[in-house]
């Protein structure tokens, strides 16, 4: 009998909580150790914490995926160029109504998360990052808060649950993008950013489903994220870290800040996965457990941890035909690598996987390379 993904995972949490061989939410035997962190067993006993943080200082280096309904546009839209591709919804102005009509072509056939971690392992990485949920709104994970997921597509298939399968069974860590704050969907999500200019796409007219004045309602947003951050941190096994993305420049507003709740949000991640780490680009409150800037670090040195995240493509993250050409090299990455072992960071090297779900040849054959030359 065929076991689907979701209970795949959910019974390996039952099984695990008798046998104490891994460690998952909802387990309530004590400190059970993930898989990845297996060589931080004695750490994890008394720091769990503590252990995620020793585990992310030594990984290195990891894998970015970004790859949702962005992807099938592949970076225009009426011969209208977004960059980066991956906002192509906000840059090209595709309607809402229009942007979700891309679920009914989202197939994600070649999606294939047994070769990902395959690859991911043979380039000498150690983790995988992938975005769960960008700044369209669209989930790769199934969610009960909302409708406009990959289960719900035409692909009807749960990416985050598969790719947290093969993270779990072959030891590497699995750390979720979530997009916190930003939001081309939901009605109640920010409609003005922290420089009061719009936060969404500049629709005219405006777009009618977007709450405003006396009807928008920040609360209701707040919650639906904690409620999908919570779904992520108790479907689908141990997760290395939750990487949010969306209105981190609010460090120069403590006023909105407070708003959002970011400290009672780190508080409810801990709490459910004691292990996780969080991150939210280069900081926000100053308590998260790693900072991850885009392509270049200007800061100095870190006593906080630090992760450089870049992209194989020129510029996009998300899949693009303009960007074809010209994708990093071996030779690159190699110089990327050792430029972020100077400074004593990560490297998190993103690809963004064809509308099929498959990636990029080109990327491929790059990693297969810099795996070669990292074992020597």
């Amino acid at each position: 009998m065929k076991t689907d993904r979701r209970d795949f995972i959910k019974s390996t949490a039952a099984f695990s909580c008798l046998t104490g061989l891994t460690g998952f939410a909802g387990c309530n035997r004590g400190p059970e150790v993930p898989s990845f962190l297996s060589d931080y067993a004695a750490l994890y006993s008394t720091d769990p914490r503590q252990a995620g943080i020793e585990y992310f200082r030594n990984a290195k280096f990891g894998l970015f995926i970004h790859y949702g309904l962005y992807s099938l546009m592949k970076g225009e839209w009426n011969g209208v160029q977004s960059k980066p591709a991956e906002w192509v919804q906000c840059r090209s102005l595709v309607p809402v109504a229009e942007y979700a009509k891309l679920a009914n072509q989202f197939t994600a056939d070649k999606f294939d998360a047994d070769f990902i971690t395959d690859m991911v392992l043979g380039a000498g990485m150690k983790y995988i990052n992938i975005t769960t949920r960008h700044h369209d709104s669209f989930c790769l994970f199934d969610s009960k808060y909302t409708d406009f997921k990959s289960t719900n597509s035409a692909a009807k298939r749960d990416l985050v649950g598969e790719l947290s399968e093969q993270c779990q069974k072959k030891g590497l860590g699995f750390y979720l993008y979530y997009s916190h704050g930003r939001d081309w969907k939901h009605p109640h999500a920010p409609n003005v950013d922290e420089w009061g200019k719009n936060a969404r796409p500049a629709y005219d007219p405006p777009e009618a489903t977007y709450k405003t004045g006396d009807e928008h309602n920040l609360e209701i947003y707040i919650e639906f994220m904690k409620n999908q951050i919570t779904e992520l941190l108790t479907n689908y096994g141990p997760i290395g870290a939750i990487w949010l993305d969306g209105v981190s420049h609010l460090i120069n507003n403590p006023d909105k800040v407070h708003q959002f709740k970011l400290q009672e949000l780190y508080d409810h991640i801990h709490s459910l996965q004691p292990h996780v780490l969080v991150s939210y680009k280069q900081g926000v409150t100053g308590t998260e457990d790693f900072k991850a800037p885009e392509r270049h670090w200007t800061g100095g040195p870190s006593e906080m941890p630090l992760e450089l995240c870049d992209t194989l493509q020129p510029k996009s993250w998300g899949y693009a035909t303009y960007d074809n050409d010209n994708h990093k090299t071996a030779d690159d990455v190699m110089e990327m690598l050792k430029h972020s072992g100077e400074i004593n960071a990560n490297l998190l090297l993103n690809t963004g996987p064809l509308p099929d779900g498959s990636i990029y040849p080109a990327d491929v054959e790059t990693l297969r390379e810099v795996g070669r030359r990292l074992k020597g």
